[in-house]
């Protein structure tokens, strides 16, 4: 969890900071490059126990062709109850329409996560 790549544990940081601003039977979709691992993460580390069961993890429509297929199958939007054509990939259209800004702001390397409220 805290070797070169994903830092998992800020997605676990932000996930856990936004349950306590929600009411307790809101479930919430998360569509995030690597959800497969950080669902995978939660459930043999523990890992948001209280709330586990109010979310649906996903992976963002870009990134999960690069996913295995039994990961495609369990984790790709179109497969997952309530992310509708949601496709994740909204963060990418901004740093996309602010790419000149980029390399000047950038300050982190972790992978933006998408969540919606159902």
């Amino acid at each position: 969890m805290t070797t070169a790549g994903e830092r998992q544990y800020y997605a676990l940081a932000l996930i856990k900071r936004l349950f306590e601003h929600l009411p307790p039977a809101m479930t919430v979709g998360i569509l995030y490059d690597i959800g497969c691992q950080l669902h995978r993460s939660c459930v043999k580390w523990d890992f948001l126990h209280d709330v586990r069961h109010r979310i649906t993890f996903g992976i963002a429509v870009f990134h999960a062709y690069g996913h295995q297929w039994a990961c495609q199958i369990i984790y790709h939007p179109r497969k997952c109850v309530g992310f509708g054509l949601t496709d994740g990939e909204g963060c990418e259209r901004f740093w996309s329409a602010i790419k000149k800004l980029i390399p000047v702001l950038r300050v982190s390397g972790a992978s933006p996560i998408f969540i919606f409220f159902g």
